[in-house]
């Protein structure tokens, strides 16, 4: 190899090793930036090129992450921007939206929904995460964006019957009103109601035991009431004898009488 090509090699190896050094620590300054809720480190790194898309080692968004941790400032910057992409999901199937309505955050659910956030996902659901977290808030701005009431999950579980297990009196009643199938059952064969005997939870087992368990069987009424002696001196009281037809009269031949 002559010595001018491999100076060139030499200067192409340096160059790119300075570039994915820089690179790697520009990485790991965005998501110490986002647990910091540093805008102005987020600024400047996405300024240099960065991409707001990149993904940390457990697959989320810089948008998921600032959600999940609570960086209310960094995620507000990320929403607004226009590349950003709300509805990018994790290796487990979460996106920002989904992960908002765990969260409570319902502004920034308003926020992420103006931006397109898909409300009706494939799998779970940001309904399934909303229910769980016991928002009735951000349950009721999903339904008001369309969402569906019973979404089944990849393993057939509802809103309901996370509402059930994780949420609160309010979030069944809600789900209820909405159309929910109180006697859905998941792959598992568990309804709603099994769920909140699994989660322990008496609010919510008092509202479906009469939707999904099956009536007791009442005893019939006797068919006559018992006659009354004080009344009528040891004689059925009047209307407590069952009526029948009236047999007629037999024939005077027949009866032996001549008159």
């Amino acid at each position: 190899m002559k010595l001018k090509q491999f100076l060139k090699i030499l200067i192409f190896c340096f160059v790119f090793a300075s570039f994915s050094g820089a690179n790697a620590g520009a990485y790991e300054d965005f998501f110490i930036a986002l647990r910091r809720d540093s805008t102005s480190e987020l600024l400047r790194l996405m300024l240099r090129g960065f991409d707001p898309n990149t993904v940390d080692p457990k697959g989320r968004t810089g948008l998921m992450v600032a959600i999940h941790e609570g960086s209310p400032k960094a995620a507000d910057l990320l929403v607004g921007l226009d590349q950003v992409d709300v509805n990018a999901t994790s290796p487990s199937g979460e996106s920002a939206l989904m992960l908002a309505s765990l969260k409570g955050q319902e502004a920034m659910v308003r926020k992420l929904i103006a931006r397109g956030a898909d409300v009706n996902k494939t799998g779970w659901t940001p309904l399934h995460y909303a229910a769980s977290g016991g928002h009735v808030g951000i349950m009721k701005l999903l339904f008001e964006h369309h969402a569906f009431v019973d979404p089944e999950s990849p393993n057939g579980t509802t809103p309901l019957m996370m509402a059930a297990q994780y949420g609160n009196a309010a979030t069944v009643k809600l789900l209820l009103d909405e159309g929910a199938v109180p006697t859905a059952k998941n792959r598992l064969n568990l309804t709603a109601l099994d769920f909140a005997r699994m989660g322990s939870r008496p609010d919510a087992i008092a509202i479906l035991t009469p939707l999904v368990a099956p009536p007791k069987a009442q005893p019939l009424p006797p068919l006559l009431p018992p006659a009354s002696s004080e009344r009528s001196g040891g004689r059925p009281a009047p209307g407590s004898m069952p009526v029948y037809p009236s047999r007629p009269a037999a024939p005077a031949e027949a009866s032996g009488s001549r008159w």
